[in-house]
């Protein structure tokens, strides 16, 4: 199976009856202070119990399940030592599944099998610093090795063939310029190498799967791409050309044939991104599957012939396409198998067993394992079972208009007891955090959402929108986010929220803005463009200085940056300085009326420190109300269960305190955790307390952590 999604091949950092829970467990006790009994609204969920925090964030009992190529091993991630790491089991006896990592703190982040299904390969990242390491294991023996052992450097894997079972192509990026990546032949046995490209120029390259080079792109100053070609004197010649608002939507997906054809996901010409195959010779394009109303999502293989059998688009909800009818039996089968969304994981090499789960909005993911011949699937696990069968939220799918006249597609989560006639509307209006996504070239989904999940529970109605720049929906939506950042980027965003108070869902005075990255800075925008919007705001990993966030991009990002400059601004430009000065939050810091709460990852790489410390510095200089807590171990987001718990037991507690909702107690989940409030304890007094608590109850930054920084 593959996912045809518009990111670089790089890899990007792993998301019942309430008779039945109270029954099992007692649920947390709220906070008991005077101020918050005196503010919290318990209406909405009065009938509800508080769902435990580590149910929601901590580690999954299963999950990222794969079935080796000879169909004989079954994979997953799983705790061990506290930390997911890979467990493998023989499939005719899954319970002799054993942990064949221990990866440590920071656990697997991802992980895939070797063509000869003897070897996983696994990345890992430590400290968040984004010096991502592959190792692979021998499932037998488990031992490791160190595929990667360089020192700060970017690799990936290139190229994963049939064809060469016992070697990987991995890109590396050890030489003078980082943003550039060498192709190496790895052994998975013992890490040996051997180069196959130096590369002096590309941002991408691309092999076929006899693990020969092809193809080459290179970036543009406009911001687009030019595709090159390798002739037979081994020279590089000019194929084709991907215009920069084509950029984020058309990419190479696989060499086919030798090098003979490239199978595309395309939008030039168009609107909505389709499936092409290309004869490399005569270049003509041959039209597999278009969708007049979203992009293409996932794209299903044959994994031998590798023909399109199916294809995914994504505009409200998922929709499958078959293209093979001699899958229409096996997709029948399965669509009928369970509720909610199907999604086709991976297959065995003889296409015999196939890995499948189901995505729905109040229940944790299904995974199945189905027998091809038998047509029979059994259920292997479910993500999150101490979840199964509690009051969850369900999620409304919307369109939402713009200002302008743009369609928004956007997931309303309410209170489980808050739409009694089930109209899509509470009772009363409620306090409501509006969740914005991070890249922001990314989208958010229906479907099992934690976050929505989590503050519906706690009384809020939560609403997440594919504002403009969000992908997934056409290369016209994606660029009518050019150079909008903080501009009709954010109005969307207001939109949306007047939208909510419109239709009696949300309580004008007790909004909050919430979100990471992307999402952090639309927080920051928010509590200084427009100070009476908003109750408050949660920013994670958000930059507040567009200028300095550019000029302090990792190595390599160069590939990327081109982009950057023509959809953020180019600081090199006078027009440019000023663009990115005008939509920088640091610069109205002033403006900000209401509480602030800044996450930040110590390390980050992407975002760093600085952004946040300047801004919190700049509140402070002026008595300005804002609480910082800072992960020395972390980088671009928080990867340890033990300081993802932690940040959502502070933000709760910071949220309840600014619009009211239930709160469970903190002290718990900040056990084990580095997070330290550097700035505005006197907000979240409960969490500063419970760190506060004897280190063998409380643990604070491991000694070793500490040393290293």
């Amino acid at each position: 199976m593959m996912k045809a999604h518009g990111k670089s091949v790089r890899h990007w950092l792993l998301l019942l009856s309430v008779l039945l829970f109270t029954a099992c467990r007692e649920p947390p006790e709220p906070v008991a202070t005077p101020a918050l009994e005196a503010n919290v609204a318990a209406a909405p969920t009065v009938g509800v119990p508080l769902i435990p925090r580590a149910d929601l964030f901590g580690n999954p009992e299963k999950a990222a399940a794969d079935i080796s190529p000879d169909g004989n091993w079954l994979s997953w991630l799983a705790p061990h030592q506290g930390a997911l790491n890979i467990w493998v089991a023989p499939i005719a006896d899954l319970s002799l599944a054993e942990p064949v990592t221990d990866a440590g703190a920071h656990g697997v982040d991802s992980y895939e099998w070797a063509g000869n299904s003897s070897h996983i390969v696994y990345y890992q990242d430590r400290n968040g610093v984004e010096d991502f390491h592959l190792y692979s294991v021998n499932v037998v023996t488990k031992k490791v090795i160190d595929l990667t052992p360089q020192a700060n450097i970017s690799a990936f894997i290139q190229h994963n063939s049939p064809q060469f079972p016992d070697h990987l192509v991995i890109a590396i990026n050890d030489r003078g310029d980082r943003s550039l990546h060498d192709l190496y032949l790895v052994s998975v046995h013992d890490g040996s190498r051997q180069l196959l490209y130096q590369n002096e120029r590309f941002a991408q390259l691309y092999l076929d799967d006899n693990y020969q080079l092809h193809f080459a792109s290179e970036n543009e100053a406009d911001g687009g791409f030019r595709i090159y070609q390798l002739n037979a004197d081994k020279q590089w010649q000019p194929f084709s050309h991907i215009p920069m608002q084509d950029a984020l939507t058309t990419w190479i997906l696989r060499i086919e044939d030798g090098g003979k054809g490239l199978l595309w996901v395309d939008s030039r010409n168009r609107d909505k991104a389709a499936v092409y195959r290309q004869d490399a010779k005569t270049a003509e394009m041959k039209l597999i599957f278009e969708s007049g109303r979203a992009d293409v999502e996932y794209i299903d293989l044959h994994p031998i012939t590798h023909e399109v059998r199916a294809v995914s688009v994504n505009y409200l909800r998922r929709q499958w396409h078959l293209l093979d009818e001699s899958f229409r039996a096996d997709f029948d089968y399965l669509s009928r198998l369970h509720e909610g969304e199907l999604q086709l994981l991976n297959t065995s090499r003889d296409d015999k067993r196939w890995l499948v789960a189901y995505q729905d909005d109040n229940h944790p993911s299904r995974t199945f394992l189905y027998d091809r011949i038998g047509k029979l699937a059994t259920r292997l696990f479910i993500t999150r079972p101490v979840l199964d069968g509690l009051p969850l939220a369900s999620m409304q799918a919307l369109e939402i208009g713009a200002r302008d006249g743009m369609t928004l597609i956007s997931y309303l989560s309410l209170p489980f007891d808050a739409d009694p006639d089930n109209d899509g509307k509470p009772t009363t209006p409620l306090p409501m955090v509006l969740i914005v996504h991070g890249g922001p070239w990314d989208r958010d989904y229906w479907g099992f959402n934690q976050e929505h999940q989590w503050l519906a529970n706690r009384g809020y109605a939560v609403l997440s929108v594919n504002f403009r720049g969000s992908t997934g929906f056409g290369k016209q939506f994606v660029n009518a986010g050019n150079q909008e950042w903080g501009g009709k980027m954010q109005t969307d965003l207001l939109d949306a929220v007047q939208w909510a108070i419109k239709n009696g869902i949300a309580d004008e005075s007790k909004i909050a803005i919430y979100g990471g990255s992307y999402g952090g800075y639309a927080t920051l925008v928010g509590l200084t463009q427009t100070p009476n919007t908003f109750a408050c705001g949660v920013d994670i990993v958000g930059p507040s200085d567009l200028q300095t966030m550019i000029q302090y991009f990792p190595a390599y990002w160069k590939s990327f940056q081109e982009q950057w400059l023509h959809r953020v601004g180019d600081p090199s430009t006078e027009t440019g300085r000023a663009l990115l000065k005008s939509r920088s939050p640091l610069h109205f810091v002033e403006q900000i009326k209401k509480p602030l709460l800044i996450a930040q990852g110590q390390n980050d790489p992407r975002v760093s420190a600085r952004e946040s410390e300047q801004i919190v510095n700049a509140m402070l200089n002026r008595n300005m109300p804002v609480t910082y807590l800072v992960f020395p171990d972390e980088g671009h987001g928080f990867l340890r269960p033990e300081n993802d718990r932690a940040f959502y037991a502070i933000s709760e507690e910071f949220l309840a305190r600014c619009l009211g909702g239930r709160v469970q107690m903190p002290g718990g989940d900040l056990q084990g955790s580095s997070v330290q409030i550097r700035v505005g304890e006197q907000w979240v007094p409960a969490s500063a307390e419970a760190m506060r608590a004897p280190t063998e109850v409380l643990s604070k930054t491991p000694p070793e952590q500490a040393a290293a920084h």
